[in-house]
């Protein structure tokens, strides 16, 4: 029987409906760009020091030496955890004694910030930092916020495929556009870190739900010529946009709850696109419900003005179609076999590795030198030229030594910043891991199966086929020689 693209090229490629459904999921995407890196600006750790209560009875001189001083980066700044013993200077104070010069202030006694902290509004008005005081003892949870919203994206990682084979594909788009513009919202009102955080997890989950099921749609709905421009200049070009909105948005907001507030309001300006983005043809044939299936590609068909045939199906095909469902596909088919479960397995450490470089160099780019707000910007502007180029590097070159080629040259530089001189940025031990895991996915990616020019596999005994370690020759003849595929697409 035919497959799907067979069935629906008499709409062609690039007609209105599918310029509508390229762009609307590509917007869609935006949100996820800045929540995605909203933790930079919403938990940022402003500079800070001790707070000397007003009532402290203190002159002017031991008030301004009541902070030890510590040794950062070649220079002296005030101690940012410690303070000298508040009785102690007091009854020096009250004796008319001078530090320096009557008191040896490192000899005195310190203790910790008992009073709570002062912290610097150069840069933030307020952040989950200064407003739980995540510092000193509690610097841990800072980073752990960023660690569990990654957690949530982890999980929806795994339930996203899952939902959107079950429910639907438009379903659990909106559902978790929902998700992420909703929890983000009641993170607004929280009391603590512990409540902020927790709703942060479902951000996440919803976060990375929204990006996997849109790109899923797209692929599905749009045709061959169009799904490396839409995974390329589409939803990462927009995903890039919406990450460079959030050092626009931070840099004119500087309270923490206001943006929060003003990251919400584009995904709430996604709820209109219901009426506009239909459900996956490919799914609804999956599950069998080919009326809707056809009424969605007829109103395609009226949108390009091209004349649909009158039977869009062939009963034949349809009563094949009906035939008792194959065996159920689950994540654990994944490992089912030794050809299969090897290709997963690269695929997670390619995606996994590649992500821990990604967000950690994006992560850390405000605490580069320079100002935080342009170093974000800078961060996610440099990403569009880089899909252009991917777009274009698709077009003519094997996807196995692009992918290989651009970490091998990624990981080269992180691990040559160690070169550059002290008087730059010394930290490189995180580099040096970051570049050693880049280039080492580089070389495990030249072992994939390549898919330039090739028919992708529809089915799980079709994938059984598909053999790694070498660029086969006349790929595409061999390909196209297979048996066609019994269903038109899989929920898989």
């Amino acid at each position: 029987m035919r497959d799907y693209d067979e069935v629906t090229a008499f709409l062609g490629e690039w007609g209105p409906f599918q310029r509508l459904i390229f762009f609307l999921l590509s917007a869609s995407i935006i949100p996820n760009g800045f929540n995605g890196m909203s933790v930079v600006f919403l938990a940022a750790t402003p500079e800070h020091r001790c707070r000397v209560p007003d009532t402290a009875n203190l002159s002017s001189a031991w008030r301004n030496h009541s902070i030890p001083l510590r040794l950062q980066d070649g220079r002296e700044v005030p101690h940012s955890c410690r303070r000298y013993r508040l009785a102690a200077i007091a009854n020096f104070s009250a004796l008319g004694l001078e530090p320096g010069r009557d008191v040896d202030l490192e000899q005195l006694e310190q203790e910790s910030c008992l009073d709570g902290w002062e912290f610097s509004q150069d840069i933030y008005l307020s952040t989950i930092v200064t407003e739980w005081s995540l510092v000193c003892e509690d610097d841990w949870k800072t980073p752990l916020t960023s660690s569990l919203f990654f957690l949530g994206v982890l999980f929806g990682s795994f339930v996203s495929g899952q939902l959107s084979d079950r429910f639907g594909r438009k379903n659990i788009l909106f559902a978790t556009m929902a998700v992420q513009t909703g929890f983000s919202f009641l993170q607004i009102f929280s009391i603590n870190w512990e409540m902020f955080t927790v709703l942060f997890v479902i951000v996440g989950m919803g976060q990375i739900s929204n990006y996997v099921v849109a790109f899923i749609l797209g692929t599905e709905i749009l045709g061959k010529s169009v799904r490396i421009i839409f995974s390329t200049l589409g939803v990462c070009t927009f995903f890039a946009v919406g990450y460079m909105l959030l050092p626009l948005f931070a840099y004119f907001i500087r309270d923490w709850r206001m943006l929060l507030l003003a990251l919400t309001v584009p995904g709430v300006l996604c709820i209109p696109l219901w009426w506009f983005i239909p459900e996956s043809p490919r799914w609804l044939i999956s599950q069998r419900r080919f009326i809707e299936a056809e009424n969605i590609i007829q109103k395609a068909a009226k949108m390009n003005n091209k004349v649909a045939p009158v039977v869009i199906f062939d009963p034949i095909e349809l009563q094949e179609l009906k035939l008792p469902s194959q065996q159920k596909i689950l994540i654990l088919s994944l490992f089912r076999t030794r050809n299969i479960a090897t290709i997963t397995i690269m695929s997670l450490m390619l995606w996994m590795l590649t992500s821990v470089g990604y967000f950690a160099l994006s992560l850390n780019a405000p605490n580069l030198h320079g100002d935080a707000y342009l170093n974000c910007f800078l961060s996610a502007l440099i990403e569009v030229p880089a899909y252009i180029t991917a777009w274009l590097l698709l077009q003519t070159l094997p996807r196995r030594y692009i992918i290989a080629g651009v970490l091998f040259l990624g990981g080269g530089v992180l691990l040559l910043i160690q070169l550059v001189p002290e008087g730059a940025y010394n930290r490189v031990l995180p580099y040096i891991l970051m570049g050693s895991l880049t280039v080492l996915i580089g070389i495990i990616t030249l072992f994939l199966p390549e898919s330039f020019g090739v028919t992708l596999p529809e089915t799980l005994e079709q994938m059984q086929k598909v053999k790694g370690f070498r660029l086969r020759k006349n790929t595409r003849d061999s390909t196209e020689k297979e048996e066609n595929p019994k269903v038109l697409i899989t929920s898989f």
